[in-house]
């Protein structure tokens, strides 16, 4: 029935014509959770006992603290009719009479509320009904995710303060101090019926822009044009705002980087933003037109319908350069696709020749072309060796495993690798960790074929066609640990290795261990 506000205790020694008498007080602060009739029972300390007391706290009215009080609170919030996902600005101030010590004051909430402060606290001065306060303003965006009425919980301050006149105050936390504001109900409304069904936005504005390509920008089949779209929203977060996306446009082909998104505020409003670059890539002459693009949104300066619109755009495509193949156009294209259209790609345009040097254009394209023939030879070359060095070390042990380490060891440093996302060390860590375990498995596969848990074996395998594959193995070393956290699990149970303190037998096997690396 009570909030346990902190206690406070003090002790005190009289000397009375020789007769020493000593008293201790200890005090509990409590604060009433709601009205009633309540019993404080009797306490029992050193064999003594207090009365019990009965107290009857009587309803307020929703808020403890007004102006003339040495704390107190003000709310105010805007609107009180919100549509569902629409930004409420609430305005919290604590004004304090007092020296506080130390304060804890609650931000907004409720159910079906969703708070986030904005800006930074304000800190000033205000007479108020001709008393001097200290006020701490703060702000915040409410947003309702429900309709109907929903309601803001009451805000509660709470902390302690101390008494200048009074030396001993100092010496601790002070007096607990509290205020209360009641809490706010909202009539929240649903989204409109003529809101259409794209995704609800309700906005103090909104704006769709574009820039990087315009009428005037020079095209050109296999040259990429980059686009750059930008969404900005007053009054929502990013969250809210749809993806960034372009329709399909005849005539080109579309590669569209990963979008870019922020929240940011004035203090009083916050705003969402996404942003998203698109590399356009004509694939032929003529005209190119990219289509017009319209978001429907709802605008709650002006309770009304609204669209953010972009115009269509055509431009005038000209034919691939002189002496570019289809196949140049091609790798442009390929090209534009790997760099997610970060920057457009630059083509070279040959320059223009007379008839009169028309022979030794030929003789110099007949270089030109030995010598394209002469480095698509090289490339087969090393790609094919490439090739063949993978299926080799697809197959091959991944390294000489180190001797003598003991089987916590071994299990330790698979863990740290697996922790690093080091593929290649988690690889040899989980080998090495076998051998401990009397395993004979120079590979992964044949660890594979010798685990008996279908989990672990199909966690194996999937980590190393991840380690071999041409993907990128990122995140595979956690999951490889998720698997083997228990221990290993054999078909059958290998002999078990145990550790000799003397070295190996073979000095050469101490020489080809030495080069391995160390496992930590």
């Amino acid at each position: 029935d009570f909030n346990l506000l902190g206690t406070q205790s003090s002790s005190a020694m009289n000397i009375i014509n020789g007769q020493t008498t000593s008293k201790l007080i200890w005090a509990v602060g409590l604060e009433p959770k709601h009205a009633g009739t309540f019993s404080i029972p009797a306490l029992n300390v050193a064999g003594a006992q207090t009365q019990p007391l009965s107290l009857t706290v009587r309803a307020g009215s929703g808020t403890t603290g007004k102006s003339g009080d040495d704390v107190f609170l003000e709310v105010n919030t805007e609107p009180l009719t919100p549509y569902v996902q629409q930004q409420v600005r609430v305005t919290v101030k604590l004004f304090y009479a007092l020296n506080l010590t130390d304060g804890n004051l609650e931000d907004p909430h409720g159910d079906g509320l969703n708070a986030r402060k904005l800006g930074q606290d304000a800190a000033y001065t205000a007479d108020v009904d001709g008393r001097h306060y200290r006020v701490l303003e703060r702000h915040y965006a409410l947003t309702p995710e429900k309709s109907g009425a929903v309601t803001m919980a009451p805000i509660v301050f709470r902390g302690h303060a101390v008494n200048p006149n009074d030396i001993n105050s100092f010496f601790t936390r002070g007096h607990g101090v509290s205020a209360q504001v009641a809490g706010t109900t909202f009539d929240v409304r649903p989204r409109p019926p003529g809101s259409g069904s794209d995704a609800w936005l309700p906005a103090q504005s909104l704006t769709l822009s574009a820039d990087g390509v315009d009428a005037s920008s020079a095209a050109r089949v296999g040259e990429p044009l980059t686009l750059t779209l930008h969404l900005k929203a007053q009054g929502l977060g990013f969250e809210q705002l749809p993806e960034l996306k372009l329709p399909k446009i005849d005539g080109a082909d579309i590669y569209p980087d990963k979008e870019t998104t922020q929240n940011r505020d004035d203090g009083d409003w916050q705003f969402g933003e996404r942003a998203r670059k698109f590399a356009i890539v004509p694939n032929r002459p003529g005209t190119l037109t990219l289509p017009a693009l319209s978001l429907a949104w709802w605008d709650t300066q002006h309770d009304r319908a609204a669209s953010a619109e972009l115009p269509a755009l055509r431009l005038n495509v000209a034919p691939a350069v002189a002496g570019t193949s289809p196949a140049n156009v091609q790798n442009a294209t390929n090209a534009a696709n790997a760099t997610n259209a970060t920057s457009p790609a630059t083509v070279a345009t040959a320059p223009a020749v007379d008839a009169s040097a028309s022979g030794e254009l030929r003789t110099w394209r007949m270089l030109a072309l030995v010598a394209l023939s002469l480095w698509v030879l090289t490339v087969i070359g090393g790609l094919a060796w490439l090739l063949r060095q993978r299926r080799r070390t697809a197959t091959a042990p991944l390294a000489t495993l180190p001797v003598n380490i003991s089987s916590a060891n071994a299990r330790k440093a698979f863990n740290g690798a697996c922790a690093r996302d080091d593929v290649r060390a988690a690889a040899r860590g989980l080998l090495a960790w076998a051998r401990t375990e009397g395993s004979t498995a120079r590979t992964l596969g044949d660890l594979a074929r010798a685990l008996g848990d279908d989990a672990q074996r199909t966690a194996l395998l999937e980590f190393e066609h991840s380690l071999y594959g041409a993907g990128s193995a990122s995140g595979s070393g956690e999951r490889l640990a998720v698997a083997f956290r228990d221990g290993l699990v054999f078909a059958s149970r290998p002999a078990a290795v145990s550790v000799s303190p003397l070295p190996p037998l073979y000095p050469f096997a101490v020489r080809k261990e030495s080069a391995a690396p160390t496992l930590h």
